[in-house]
C-alpha cells in the first residue's frame, strides 16, 4: 500500500474512531482519558528511544511512570470536583524528584544537567502538553468543544497536505525543518481549519454561542500552533537523526509522528476558548 493510500486510510478510519469515542462520555469520557494517557506514554517511548542515541536519560520505566501520572491525575482531579489547575504541581512535583533522584543516586556529575533537561522535556511534552486535553473534558459541552478542537487540527493537517500536493510544488523549502512544506499548504490548512469551524458552528448553532469572528481567531491561532506543532515535530527528529518517530501507524509513522500537532495546539485552543468563550 502506498504512502498516500495508508495517509488516507487512517484518516478515514481513524478520525472517525476518535470522535466517537470523545463522543462516548461515561464517566466523564473515561475511555477518551483511557485513550490520552495510552497515547502520552507511547509518545514519550519513542520521543525516550530517538533521544536516547546519544544522550543520557534517566531510566525509560521512570520517565514513562512520570509521563502517564500528568493525564491520569488530571482526570482523577476532574472526577473528584477538583480544579485542573492543581496539574501543574504534579509537573512540579515530578521535577523535584528528578532533581533529588539525581543528587542522592548519582555517583559522578558530568552528565546530570543533560539527564535532567532531556528527561523533563520528554515528560513535559509527551505528558503535561496533553493534559489540556483532558481538561476540555470539563469544559461545558465538552464533547463538541473537544470534536470542535479536533477537527480543527485534522482539517488543517489534512488541507494543509493536500493544497501542497496539489499547489506547493513552486512555493517550498522557506521552512529549513521540513524543506517539503508549502506555504500554500500552510495557507490552506489555516483557510480549512476556519472553513470547517464556520460549518461547525453553522451545523449546530444551539452549541457554539460565540460569533463568527470569535470562533475565526480560535481556528486561526489553533491552526497555526498545529503547524508549528508539527514543524517542531520535524526538528525534534532531524535533532536525532530519524526520519520517523516509529512504524505503529500506517501513513504516519509514529503515535508522536500523529499527535504532534495536537500536543502543541491543545493549550493554545485551550486558553484562546477560556479567553473568547
Amino acid at each position: 500500500m502506498s504512502k498516500v493510500a495508508s495517509r488516507l486510510l487512517t484518516f478515514f478510519v481513524g478520525v472517525p474512531l476518535v470522535l466517537f469515542i470523545v463522543f462516548f462520555d461515561y464517566m466523564n469520557h473515561l475511555p477518551l482519558h483511557i485513550l490520552l494517557g495510552i497515547f502520552a506514554v507511547i509518545g514519550s517511548d519513542e520521543f525516550y528511544e530517538m533521544i536516547a542515541k546519544d544522550k543520557k536519560l534517566f531510566p525509560k520505566e521512570f520517565i514513562l511512570i512520570l509521563t502517564a501520572i500528568l493525564p491520569y491525575t488530571t482526570y482523577a482531579f476532574i472526577l473528584c470536583g477538583q480544579s485542573t489547575e492543581i496539574t501543574p504541581w504534579i509537573l512540579v512535583a515530578e521535577v523535584t524528584i528528578m532533581m533529588a533522584a539525581e543528587a542522592f543516586r548519582a555517583k559522578t556529575f558530568e552528565v546530570s544537567l543533560q539527564k535532567l533537561a532531556y528527561s523533563f522535556f520528554i515528560i513535559f511534552y509527551c505528558g503535561f502538553m496533553m493534559t489540556f486535553l483532558s481538561r476540555m473534558t470539563n469544559l461545558p459541552n465538552s464533547k463538541y468543544i473537544i470534536s470542535l478542537f479536533l477537527i480543527f487540527v485534522f482539517m488543517c493537517d489534512s488541507a494543509a497536505w493536500f493544497f501542497g500536493v496539489l499547489f506547493g510544488k513552486n512555493n517550498r523549502g522557506f521552512v529549513a525543518a521540513s524543506p517539503n512544506k508549502s506555504i500554500v499548504g500552510f495557507i490552506g490548512g489555516i483557510a480549512g481549519s476556519i472553513a470547517s469551524g464556520a460549518l461547525f458552528k453553522f451545523l449546530m448553532p444551539q452549541v457554539l454561542t460565540c460569533s463568527y469572528l470569535n470562533l475565526a481567531i480560535i481556528g486561526l491561532v489553533t491552526s497555526v500552533a498545529a503547524i508549528s506543532g508539527d514543524l517542531i515535530e520535524s526538528v525534534f527528529k532531524r535533532s536525532c537523526n530519524v526520519k520517523d518517530s516509529g512504524r505503529l501507524i500506517p501513513g504516519r509513522g509514529g503515535v508522536l509522528d500523529s499527535i504532534d500537532s495536537v500536543l502543541v495546539a491543545a493549550p493554545i485552543f485551550y486558553i484562546a476558548y477560556t479567553f473568547l468563550f
